[in-house]
C-alpha cells in the first residue's frame, strides 16, 4: 500500500475546502517552536491520517507525536504512514466522550497539543470541555493549539460575504479535473482492499448519526478565546486568520 500517495490525495481533496491550510499548520508549529522549542512533545488531537503529525517531524525531526482520532480508516492510513517510526503512536479515542484521555494513560504530559479542521465537529459544550480536558494533559508552559472555522463577531455581514466567496472557490477548485471532495474521497478509499476492515468500522461507528458523521456548529474566534480562559489557560489568542478561519493558542 502506498501510504504516501494517500497522503496526498488526502491532501489534495482537503486543499479544495482549505486553501490556506499549510498557512494555518505553519503558524501552529510556530507557536510550538516560540513556547516549547525544537524537541517537543505533540499530542495530534483529532488527527485523522496524521497531517499535523508529518509536518511537525518535518520541522522538529527530534519531536514525538501522539495521534488520537475516532476514525478508524483514517487512523488505518496514519498507522501504515508511521509505521516503524518510533517517534509517533496511533490511538483510538472519541473526543465527544469525556473519558478519551484514558487512552492516552496514566503519566501522559504533553509540550503541545494541536488540532486543525475537526472540533467543530461537536458541540460548543464539548469543546469547552475538550479545552478543559487538554489542558490537563499539558505541562506548565505547555500549549493548546485549535484551528478552525472561528468568524470574527465583529464582522457579521462581511462574514456571510466571505462564506459566500470562498464556496465558490471550493466548486471552482472541485470542479478541476482530477480533483476530489469529501464524498470522493469515501468512495475513493472502498476502492482500497486493505482498507476493508477500517472502512466498515469507521461505517459502523457513524451508522447511528443518520448518515452524517456529526452535527457542525461554528463559534466566534472571541467564544474560543473567552472558552480557553476558562478552562485555565493563562494566556489565549489568535496567532493565525484566514478569511472565516482562525487559530487559537493557549499557553497552559
Amino acid at each position: 500500500m502506498d501510504w504516501n500517495a494517500l497522503q496526498q490525495e488526502w491532501d489534495s481533496q482537503q486543499m479544495t475546502y482549505l486553501p490556506d491550510r499549510e498557512e494555518r499548520f505553519a503558524a501552529m508549529l510556530d507557536a510550538v517552536e516560540a513556547a516549547v522549542g525544537n524537541e517537543p512533545r505533540i499530542l495530534d488531537l483529532a488527527g485523522g491520517t496524521g497531517s499535523i503529525t508529518i509536518r511537525a517531524l518535518d520541522r522538529f525531526p527530534k519531536a514525538t507525536s501522539v495521534v488520537l482520532d475516532v476514525d478508524a480508516a483514517l487512523l488505518a492510513i496514519a498507522a501504515g504512514t508511521f509505521e516503524g517510526d518510533e517517534r509517533v503512536q496511533v490511538l483510538s479515542a472519541d473526543l465527544a466522550n469525556r473519558d478519551w484521555r484514558q487512552a492516552l494513560g496514566d503519566e501522559a504530559e504533553f509540550d503541545a497539543v494541536l488540532t486543525a479542521t475537526a472540533l467543530h465537529w461537536l458541540t460548543p459544550e464539548r469543546v469547552a470541555g475538550v479545552y478543559a480536558e487538554a489542558a490537563s494533559v499539558l505541562r506548565p508552559g505547555g500549549i493548546f493549539a485549535n484551528a478552525d472555522h472561528m468568524p470574527d463577531e465583529g464582522l457579521a455581514g462581511l462574514t456571510g460575504a466571505l462564506s459566500a466567496l470562498n464556496g465558490k472557490r471550493q466548486e471552482q477548485a472541485q470542479a478541476v479535473p482530477g480533483a476530489t471532495d469529501w464524498d470522493g474521497w469515501w468512495v475513493r478509499l472502498r476502492t482500497e482492499p486493505a482498507l476493508a476492515d477500517a472502512v466498515a468500522a469507521r461505517d459502523a461507528r457513524f451508522a447511528d448519526r443518520g448518515g452524517s458523521e456529526h452535527t457542525e456548529s461554528t463559534m466566534s474566534s472571541a467564544w474560543h478565546v473567552a472558552a480557553l480562559r476558562e478552562a485555565g489557560f493563562v494566556e489565549a489568542g489568535l496567532v493565525w486568520r484566514g478569511h472565516t478561519d482562525a487559530a487559537v493558542v493557549g499557553v497552559r
